[in-house]
């Protein structure tokens, strides 16, 4: 399908090593002038969801500055766009939670705001999994707690948790288990 959006000129109005927001000034798809923001993620999201022979994951608990408020999530982060979707997600493993896994899954990509943002997320599921230390960034300062998967999986259909990836990917990988609510 043709784009229907004219780009007139375009200029960046913030850049750090995470984003750079770009301002356009456009014609609509009616015709009429306007201006579009976008948001470039300068990495990729990833997020993913241990799970032990027991049924059980791992999820992170951390203070998030944007939303002023604590958040328990899925092991996830930033991962370069030099290196794979999966060699990202292992590094986010063992450094949020000191776990390393022998299976890999990818069983989500999506694309997380593509209103304002082109940013794109990858969503793994890890099994056979090893326990080491984690070794956090120095900008987190990470708790780390065990739930049954079932449990995480009612919490979040209850709205419990709403971080986007810990929501989609949680429910997707219900979904492939055959889960509903209990």
């Amino acid at each position: 399908m043709n784009n229907p959006w004219t780009t007139l000129t375009s200029r960046e109005v913030y850049s750090n090593k995470w984003i750079r927001v770009t301002e356009h000034d456009v014609l609509n798809p009616a015709g009429g002038k306007g201006i579009y923001g976008k948001v470039h993620f300068k990495n990729k999201a990833i997020g993913i969801i241990p799970v032990d022979e027991n049924g059980n994951t791992w999820l992170v608990g951390q203070y998030r500055y944007t939303l002023n408020e604590y958040s328990w999530e899925i092991p996830e982060g930033g991962g370069d766009k030099a290196f794979s979707p999966l060699e990202a997600g292992k590094r986010e493993l063992l450094e949020e939670t000191g776990i390393e896994a022998k299976e890999w899954d990818l069983i989500l990509e999506m694309d997380l705001s593509n209103s304002a943002t082109d940013e794109q997320a990858y969503i793994f599921v890890a099994r056979q999994l090893n326990f080491y230390s984690p070794k956090p960034d120095e900008d987190e300062q990470l708790t780390i707690k065990k739930i049954p998967f079932k449990h995480l999986f009612n919490e979040v259909i209850e709205g419990k948790h709403l971080d986007s990836l810990t929501v989609a990917g949680v429910l997707k990988l219900g979904f492939l288990l055959g889960y509903k609510k209990m």
